[in-house]
C-alpha cells in the first residue's frame, strides 16, 4: 500500500489518501472502509449528451466522485471492493445525494475521510504500508489431477492458481496415466514460476496424500536441470514435503498444524499467528483457567490485567454498528496499556478461521483465573455469538 498523504486532526478525524498495489492491499482497504465514511476516487459514469444534429449520444466519462458509504463488499476471488453510497460533493455529472456504485481497482488512488481514525485503523495502515510485510511463504496442495497454489501472508491465504486435469487410471502396460501425470506436473511447475517470487518467499510447502508430492518434487527438480532453470535449482532447499489428507485447499489447515511445518516456517510472518492459535488450543486442554475466549470472559480477564496475549479477528472491527466496533477497539487499547501482546488475525487466513470458531476473540493469561464462571450469562450482547465463550 502506498500512502500519498495523511491529514489527521486532534479529535482523530481526518483524511488519508492511499493506493492499493496488490491483492492484500485491497483486503486492507476493505477493512479500513466503514459505513458512514466519505470515500473519494475516480469512476466511469455514463452520460447522455445531445449532438448538434439533435440526436442523443451516450458516452462514458471519467470523473471524481465523493460518496458517503452505505454498503461495502469484498469479492474474495477477484480481489475487488464494491461500494455503494450517495454523492456528497458537487459534480457536473452526478447530482448531490444521487446513489452511486463504485468498484475500486488496483493502482487507482482513493481517499478515506473518517470522523474517527481509531487505533486499529492506524495500525493497519502502518502494517499495509510497510514494504517488508509481504507474502513470504507459499504452498502447493495437490493430489492426482488437482492442485492449488497459494501464497501465505500475515493476513490472507491467497489462491493464485487451481490446476485440474483428468488422469486415467493406472493400468499394467498402459502409458496414459504416466503421460497425464507428467503433463499435470509440468502445469504446476509453470504456475509456480508464474506466481511465486523466490526472492521473497522463504518456504514452499508441497502437500499431498500418498507419494504424489515426492513424485512432483522429483519431476520438478528434473525439469529444472533439463531446462537450466536457475530459480528452481537455487531455491531447491525452500521446498518442504508434508502430508495432507487431500489436494483441496482446506487441507492447508491441517498442514499448518503440523509441528514440523511450524518449525520450518518459523521465520515466516504467517507462522506467528498459527503458532499462537496452536498454543491457545493446547492451553485450553491442559490449563483451561489460563485460556479464555468470548468477549465477556476476555474482558473480565483484562480488567484483572491477566492477559498475556490477546487474539482478535479483523472481522469484529468491520461491525456495521459503531458501538460494537468501539467495544473491541477499547478492549485492544486497554489490553495494550496493561502490557498484553495484541495480535489481529485475518478472517481470510486459516488461523483467523480457527479463531472465528472461538467467537473471534481469545486470550492466553499470565496467571489462572478459576473464579471466572464460564456459565455466567448475566450480560447479553446483541452483536453476535462472540458474547458466548468460556475458559473450559
Amino acid at each position: 500500500m502506498k500512502l500519498i498523504f495523511r491529514k489527521l486532526e486532534k479529535d482523530s478525524s481526518g483524511e488519508l489518501k492511499l493506493v492499493a498495489e496488490d491483492a492484500e492491499d485491497m483486503w486492507h482497504a476493505y477493512n479500513l472502509i466503514a459505513v458512514g465514511d466519505r470515500l473519494t476516487t475516480t469512476a466511469l459514469r455514463k452520460v447522455k449528451k445531445e449532438s448538434s444534429t439533435g440526436s442523443v449520444e451516450s458516452k462514458k466519462v471519467r470523473t471524481t466522485l465523493k460518496i458517503q458509504v452505505v454498503d461495502v463488499d469484498f469479492d474474495t476471488e477477484g480481489g475487488m471492493i464494491r461500494l455503494s453510497g450517495r454523492n456528497v460533493a458537487e459534480n457536473q455529472y452526478v447530482k448531490m445525494g444521487a446513489h452511486h456504485t463504485l468498484e475500486m481497482e488496483l493502482h487507482r488512488a482513493f481517499a478515506i475521510e473518517k470522523d474517527n481514525w481509531d487505533l486499529i485503523c492506524l495500525e493497519r495502515i502502518d502494517a499495509a504500508c510497510d514494504q517488508m510485510k509481504r507474502a513470504d511463504a507459499a504452498a502447493v496442495v495437490l493430489e492426482p489431477g488437482l492442485a492449488h497454489i497459494c501464497l501465505l501472508t500475515t493476513n490472507m491465504t491467497l489462491l493464485r492458481s487451481k490446476i485440474e486435469k483428468s488422469i486415467p487410471r493406472k493400468r499394467s502396460g498402459a502409458s496414459g496415466h504416466d503421460k497425464a501425470m507428467l503433463t499435470f506436473f509440468d502445469r504446476i511447475v509453470e504456475a509456480l514460476l508464474r506466481h511465486v517470487n523466490f526472492e521473497i518467499v522463504k518456504c514452499i510447502l508441497v502437500a499431498s496424500p500418498g507419494f504424489t508430492r515426492e513424485q512432483f518434487l522429483e519431476h520438478m527438480h528434473a525439469y529444472a536441470v533439463k531446462t537450466g532453470n536457475r530459480e528452481l535449482i537455487e531455491n531447491k532447499s525452500k521446498f518442504v514435503s508434508v502430508h495432507s489428507s487431500s489436494g483441496h485447499i482446506h487441507a492447508l489447515n491441517e498442514v499448518l498444524l503440523d509441528p514440523a511445518v511450524t518449525s520450518r516456517m518459523a521465520d515466516t510472518k504467517c507462522a506467528k499467528e498459527m503458532d499462537s492459535i496452536n498454543k491457545f488450543y493446547q492451553l485450553l486442554d491442559v490449563n483451561p483457567d489460563k485460556a479464555f475466549y468470548g468477549y465477556k470472559h476476555v474482558e473480565r480477564a483484562n480488567e484483572q490485567q491477566a492477559i498475556q496475549t490477546l487474539m482478535v479477528t479483523d472481522g469484529l472491527f468491520r461491525a456495521c454498528d459503531i458501538p460494537t466496533r468501539k467495544k473491541y477497539v477499547a478492549l485492544v487499547e486497554s489490553a495494550q496499556e496493561n502490557g498484553a501482546e495484541v495480535q489481529i488475525f485475518s478472517s481470510m487466513h486459516v488461523s483467523g478461521n480457527r479463531l472465528t470458531q472461538l467467537s473471534g476473540v481469545a486470550a492466553m493469561l499470565r496467571f489462572p483465573l478459576p473464579e471466572v464462571d464460564a456459565d455466567d450469562d448475566s450480560e447479553t450482547d446483541s452483536d453476535s455469538e462472540d458474547s458466548e465463550g468460556g475458559n473450559a
